[in-house]
């Protein structure tokens, strides 16, 4: 009989179906720990998992009532960046770490989001067409009203891991920076050649919007209306962090009425995306399917860290990640890290 008991959703999250929990395990064998499958519904994942000593969270929302009939848990494990699929607050009030991968794919998403930002600005998508389509004398013209990217300025919404190796991405290309978010320290962002600002300054002064904030609900549909009008008529927006911090609806207005100049979108509200989405038909936009982390490392990788920090707390030790650290503080878990782990929102 397994020492630890990890109960997980039964089914893969937002990577491929299948593929096991060999990575895992890694970690989680040599200290008798076992993952269990339940069913992804409410009420029976909750008789599978009130015992268990973790849950390893993928597939379906981890909400209040699962978490507060939890008797057993020591700690709620995410393999991705965002934790909005728990309930980070109902954890919190029972005292539950909860725990993602914030560093695994920093430089995925960063070389997607600069991608984005290139292919937009370069009218990619358009040009691709217009070759295929056998128009290949209209793909000089539509370059040459624009402005050369050299001098230009890019602002980040939320100055976290992600947008700060952007940041070092787009420092070549010769572009102005500045950079919105409250919860980092001005000097961080001098120290990768960025200017602090307000909301209203990046919005109002950039050429390119990049945005990046977590899934929290404080920011729920953070951008609407009033922000896209503020932006320049030749901006472009991208969004590489998550769907719901903008009211897609004002973003649609704003492409089909000519606020802004175009949008180079990984996420969505709603995804995938239904197929009347008027996003889909807009040539001033250019879409991927929420995969700027994907890489070839990508289940390896994160899933090890899953099995790590898995491992850490059922042993009794702090996980590496933490996005509630004043949980810790009240556990029986003890802190092993000789340095300062950089925790916070946006960390």
């Amino acid at each position: 009989m397994a020492k630890f008991r990890v109960v997980t959703p039964k089914g893969a999250s937002f990577t491929v179906a299948g593929g096991g929990y060999h990575y895992e395990m890694e970690a989680l064998e040599p200290i008798g720990a076992e993952i269990v499958e339940a069913p992804a519904n409410e009420t029976e994942f909750i008789a599978a998992a009130k015992t268990a000593d973790a849950i390893y969270a993928k597939g379906m929302p981890m909400t209040k009532t699962i978490i507060d009939a939890l008797q057993n848990c020591k700690v709620i494990t995410l393999g991705s960046v965002g934790v909005d699929s728990v309930d980070v607050k109902a954890a919190t009030a029972r005292g539950i770490p909860v725990t993602n991968v914030p560093d695994t794919f920093i430089e995925e998403v960063a070389d997607h989001a600069m991608m984005l930002l290139l292919a937009g600005f370069r009218r990619l998508v358009e040009q691709d067409k217009m070759v295929r389509e056998g128009r290949w004398s209209e793909g000089r013209p539509a370059l040459l009203k624009l402005p050369r990217l050299m001098g230009q300025t890019l602002g980040f919404i939320s100055f976290g891991r992600v947008a700060r190796a952007m940041a070092k991405r787009a420092a070549p290309f010769g572009l102005r920076m500045m950079a919105y978010d409250p919860f980092i320290q001005e000097t961080l962002m001098y120290d990768h050649g960025v200017m602090p600002a307000s909301l209203s300054e990046v919005l109002s002064q950039s050429d390119f919007v990049s945005m990046h904030a977590p899934a929290r609900p404080e920011v729920h549909r953070m951008l609407g209306e009033a922000h896209f009008k503020q932006m320049k008529r030749n901006a472009i927006f991208v969004n590489t962090g998550r769907g719901a911090t903008v009211h897609e609806e004002a973003l649609i207005k704003a492409l089909q009425e000519g606020w802004i100049a175009h949008a180079a979108l990984d996420v969505l509200e709603t995804e995938p995306p239904s197929h009347n989405n008027p996003l889909l038909r807009m040539e001033n936009v250019t879409l991927t399917a929420h995969v700027a982390s994907a890489s070839a490392r990508f289940d390896e990788a994160r899933k090890r860290r899953v099995g790590y920090e898995l491992s850490l707390v059922l042993q009794g030790m702090w996980p590496v990640s933490c996005v509630n650290p004043t949980v810790l503080q009240n556990t029986q878990l003890r802190r092993w890290q000789p340095v300062s782990m950089d925790r916070g929102p946006n960390s």
